[in-house]
């Protein structure tokens, strides 16, 4: 791209071809460009368009199903900010603020794992920071190919270490997540990070340009050429082959997670010293989408000399400059009268902070290099004016013969010895097996606010010393059950997310989304993607919580094959006095074990499915959120009324691994009977159910609870011994359960 393509030169040269598509717009999104300018554009605003108009950063093909996630007047009763915003912003009482948002990483995470997931962190967290909250925790929802594929000896580690590190070093504490495995995710993993950050009510800040004569400073890293073109080519794209040889590695962005940690300390100053008018973060799309979305946010215009752009590669044209995704940048407007302030504030914590235009009163964001002026665009036309697609979509051809495929047909364990090797292959399957190698390579104390952490079912972080006050986070998704049945799937990974904070004793509040699916010009992916927000809009009004906003990502194929439709469901939860919270380990002898909810005879994409027969088919386990609604108050009352020594949701490998999971996590084991169908009691994966022990002496009144609000409520047995009993069918010591459970990972990746 030549850096003297100016706009009089594009207006002169109208007939002079442009490589559009190589940076992925359509002919007629070409045209719309032309259009809306009136000639064609030059370099450096084909380079905007290009970005601001790409799948990642415009929703081009997610929009017009997006809008069925808008929250309705009663679910929006605590949200500050939601959707459109960096982040959503929710009220949580005591004059605290939660922000919180999930995005993805997945493609730059396959071509380069370590920096990929690193910088998907610094991402994530510069969003949070730019609502004007302090970042306290970080989560990581990861799925990979086959567990013991080459793809995924190369990837995961990768990932894992990216993730550590950049976290780490930012001393941000990871509390939970998820780790899946699937062949479907070969050549395409995901990296879903997500962030969360406390502010008070009156930090709150906007993305927006506004007061003519104020200045737009950059500040943070200098510009370089890494993650040129990252949103546009990278992330709005399928892979060719399971290589990703379609992807150039110069997209990827590099972190340094240093520079990043005194960039929050430096905005947070710059906050509370109220010197900021507005300000965006530089992720997708760089210098583009800052100056595009700041301008368009406000009330006027934005003038911005691309000379001034600090850069640590000296040749790089404007076009480069507005596309490069260097990391650990900001954007802030500034009044003049206070930009010696801000100066001074960056100056102490060593962060480089220029001054590269002002708020204008022309509603045109113009922008020159050498003198000569190469952009001169309506900013809202490259922020909010992109198409909007309502791509064909159709049912998949398969989808009847899928889920008419029963695994009704396979045999089923009968025996004591079988059924306890099946609790024993399935506890050792990847997918379910402990997680620590992942885990332990992540600081969840930092920070000393982290009351409940992996492999807790949900992360747990203190607010508020002297009250208590806290959230619970929790993310979840099922590719198998959104492979069934995309709109239940998305369901029932709103419900385990949901059930996963309630075990905690907090009261779920809100949710973040990011949905990863195939390609949106194949109309059956279309179709899924449909369903699930579909799907995920219709439960959060069943549940009375919003969704404050999130993520989509797009192209997550490579040839033809898609991966599984994977929406991933956070939640966050209010918890009144994280001191009254609530683990998942049987921790107390005598202790009355009693499993909460109905169980139903529903093996369709269940674990047991998978890991024994390697089938997927039938139809995934009923949506009962009226139930999930019910369960979480119970646990809410009984985790603040001290009744519960333990809790933890059912899911995964059903009744068998919570049972095994609870007596692992607690170190004592547990004897218990049965007196429905065995296998069934034991693997089924029907919704809305959660394994509790009572505090001794409290089993009363937790009945009492339970009747109140009718909620089935069957008495299991008891916490005790070193083993776990399941009485008159078979006896596993904790010693060869924990061997059974530890050993997978490591051994494939230690």
């Amino acid at each position: 791209m030549s850096d003297k393509d100016t706009i009089e030169v594009a207006a002169a040269t109208g007939d002079q071809a442009q490589p559009h598509k190589e940076l992925g717009l359509t002919d007629d999104e070409y045209g719309k460009v032309r259009e809306i300018l009136g000639r064609r554009p030059t370099a450096a605003e084909l380079a905007l368009y290009s970005v601001m108009w790409s799948e990642h950063c415009s929703y081009k093909s997610s929009k017009v199903h997006l809008r069925n996630l808008a929250p309705s007047a009663v679910q929006s009763e605590k949200l500050l900010a939601g959707i459109g915003a960096n982040a959503g912003v929710v009220d949580i009482g005591q004059g605290y603020a939660v922000t919180f948002k999930i995005e993805s990483h997945n493609h730059p995470s396959f071509v380069e794992p370590h920096q990929g997931a690193a910088t998907g962190i610094g991402g994530i967290v510069r969003d949070i920071l730019a609502m004007g909250a302090r970042p306290v925790a970080v989560m990581d929802a990861l799925r990979f190919g086959a567990a013991d594929a080459h793809d995924t000896a190369r990837v995961l580690p990768g990932v894992v270490s990216g993730i550590s590190f950049y976290g780490n070093c930012l001393g941000l504490p990871n509390i939970g997540g998820e780790l899946a495995f699937d062949p479907c995710y070969i050549g395409n993993p995901l990296v879903n990070a997500l962030c969360v950050g406390i502010l008070k009510h009156d930090d709150l800040q906007e993305a927006s340009a506004r007061g003519k004569g104020n200045k737009v400073v950059i500040f943070g890293s200098r510009t370089g050429g890494d993650g040129v073109g990252g949103a546009s080519v990278l992330a709005s794209a399928t892979f060719d082959d399971a290589s990703g040889k379609s992807a150039k590695r110069p997209a990827v962005q590099v972190g340094d997670p240093f520079m990043e940690k005194i960039l929050i300390e430096a905005c947070l100053e710059l906050f509370e010293q109220g010197l900021v008018e507005g300000i965006q973060d530089l992720g997708a799309a760089g210098v583009a989408c800052a100056t595009t979305e700041l301008a368009a946010g406000g009330d006027g215009g934005m003038h911005v000399t691309l000379d001034d752009v600090p850069l640590r590669d000296s040749t790089l044209n404007p076009a480069e400059i507005l596309m490069s995704e260097s990391q650990e940048r900001m954007m802030a407007v500034v009044r003049p009268d206070n930009m010696a302030a801000f100066t001074k504030v960056c100056e102490k914590w060593d962060v480089e902070a220029t001054v590269i235009g002002e708020v204008t009163d022309d509603e045109t964001l113009t922008m020159t290099w050498r003198g000569a002026t190469v952009v001169k665009i309506p900013p809202r036309t490259a922020a909010d004016g992109g198409p909007v697609y309502s791509r064909p979509m159709s049912r998949p051809a398969a989808l009847d013969a899928l889920q008419a495929d029963s695994p009704a047909k396979f045999p089923r364990a009968s025996s004591g010895a079988d059924l306890k090797d099946t609790l024993l292959k399935l506890i050792s399957a990847p997918e379910l097996a402990d997680k620590s190698w992942v885990t332990q390579q992540y600081d969840h104390t930092v920070r000393g606010n982290t009351v409940l952490a992996m492999p807790e079912d949900g992360g747990l972080i203190r607010v508020d010393e002297e009250t208590g006050l806290g959230i619970a986070l929790a993310t979840d998704g099922n590719g198998r059950y959104c492979k069934l049945d995309p709109y239940n799937g998305a369901r029932l990974a709103l419900s385990e997310a949901y059930r996963n904070v309630a075990v905690t004793g907090a009261t779920p509040t809100a949710v973040t989304n990011c949905l990863n699916f195939g390609s949106p010009e194949d109309p059956e992916v279309m179709w899924q993607l449909a369903e699930a927000v579909r799907g995920l809009a219709d439960g959060c009004e069943e549940l009375g919580i919003p969704v404050t906003g999130g993520n989509v990502s797009l192209y997550n194929q490579t040839g033809s094959n898609a991966i599984h439709p994977t929406p991933v469901i956070g939640v966050l939860g209010v918890h009144p006095d994280v001191r009254q919270r609530v683990g998942a380990g049987f921790g107390t002898d005598g202790a009355r074990v009693i499993l909460l909810g109905e169980t139903r005879e529903e093996f369709g994409g269940s674990a047991w499915a998978r890991v024994l027969h390697g089938h997927l088919g039938g139809q995934p386990p009923a949506v009962q959120l009226d139930s999930e609604r019910i369960l979480a108050a119970v646990l809410a009352a009984g985790a603040s009324s001290g009744l519960l020594a333990s809790a933890h949701d059912v899911s995964d490998g059903g009744l068998a691994v919570a049972l095994a999971e609870s007596c692992l996590r607690g170190g004592r084991g547990c004897d218990v009977s049965l007196t429905g169908d065995v296998f069934t009691d034991l693997f089924s994966e029907s919704a809305a159910r959660a394994v509790v022990s009572v505090v001794p002496g409290r089993e009363e009144e937790f009945a009492s609870l339970c009747t109140a609000h009718g909620l089935p409520a069957a008495v299991l047995g008891t916490v005790t011994g070193d083993s776990l009993a399941v009485r008159d069918v078979f006896s596993v010591t904790l010693s060869d359960l924990r061997s059974a459970w530890e050993a997978p990972l490591p051994a494939l990746f230690g």
